[in-house]
């Protein structure tokens, strides 16, 4: 009823198949516009749900004096500022929708300790629908379980994400190259998951909480081949053995990319394979031109639907010098 209302999930209305080949063009398109590349991008891996397959959503409450009838839901279409009250959501998990309507009605009756307007969490987990942002909770992505803080960043596809994490490990290669170097690692996704496959696994991450948690997540899946670092995702090839080649490098960095001071560094260092994973193919083209431009090529581009119904894509892009 809300679809074309609520700015959510644009494409709604797109047969799932077109979804997929609308976003596959993206990706491509992308690319020859932004990085000038060319490049032959792989049919979009479709998600096992399309529907209820979010399982974290943050709906938005008003200021208002009119508490009984404020509005908690999401922007609307074309609109920074105006709000589109949502009961339930379509792509959320059932277990949020089922505990949405409490959390609604827990927020009107505390209305005037919250005048100004704000962001709800339910994020769904081991533990159940949490909404404290600094508790922390699990997911398990395959035969592992991760800890992080339920406000903090963490894929909210479980549907689709292991083989998400399959692709990056195969793509990585642990058969040429002997050590992941897992930047941008956050809790430790990528490089824990592929620790049993490769000799030493290096993660750096510059949020002490991501740090942490990935820390946390080696000794609670017993990994001892994975070491963690806190700091500037540039300065950790310093750290590393050059006897030790072939690495392998995976990048997920948040939406704006890398900087250039990282992939300058990346180049001096010069991964023999580099796995990058990001939500926003324009800043991934425009990298990409710099890492082709420093020696490398294209082995293929496989775009995820992580979020079905929406214009979003997940990309993976895999590269070897």
């Amino acid at each position: 009823d809300l679809f074309g209302v609520c700015g959510g999930c644009q494409y709604q209305a797109v047969n799932y198949q077109t979804q997929l080949i609308w976003k596959q063009r993206h990706v491509a398109e992308s690319f020859l516009r932004i990085g000038g590349i060319e490049a032959k991008v792989n049919p979009t891996i479709a998600s096992p749900k399309r529907f209820a397959y979010r399982s974290k959503l943050t709906p938005h409450y008003e200021k208002t004096p009119d508490f009984e009838n404020r509005k908690v839901g999401f922007l609307r279409q074309g609109s920074r500022r105006i709000l589109v009250d949502v009961p339930s959501c379509p792509i959320a998990t059932d277990p949020i929708n089922a505990a949405l309507p409490a959390e609604r009605e827990s927020l009107r009756a505390q209305a005037m300790g919250k005048k100004k307007g704000g962001t709800l969490l339910l994020r769904d987990t081991l533990e159940g629908v949490i909404t404290d942002p600094k508790k922390t909770v699990s997911e398990k992505v395959r035969n592992l379980i991760f800890q992080f803080k339920a406000g903090e960043f963490f894929q909210n596809n479980p549907f689709i994400l292991p083989q998400l994490v399959e692709h990056v490990i195969a793509e990585a290669n642990p058969n040429l190259c002997r050590v992941l170097v897992d930047a941008y690692c956050g809790g430790g996704l990528f490089g824990l998951s592929a620790a049993s496959q490769f000799e030493r696994v290096i993660g750096i991450e510059i949020s002490r909480d991501g740090f942490e948690g990935a820390r946390t997540n080696a000794l609670l899946n017993k990994i001892d081949n994975a070491e963690f670092f806190l700091g500037d995702a540039g300065s950790i090839f310093s750290e590393l053995d050059r006897e030790r080649e072939p690495y392998a490098l995976v990048i997920d960095p948040p939406r704006k990319g890398c900087d250039a001071n990282f992939i300058d560094q990346t180049l001096s260092f010069r991964p023999r394979r580099i796995v990058y994973v990001s939500c926003d193919p324009a800043t991934q083209a425009r990298d990409a031109k710099l890492l082709l431009q420093g020696g490398y090529r294209i082995l293929q581009m496989q775009p995820f639907d992580l979020f079905p119904q929406t214009r979003h894509i997940e990309n993976v892009l895999t590269l070897e010098i």
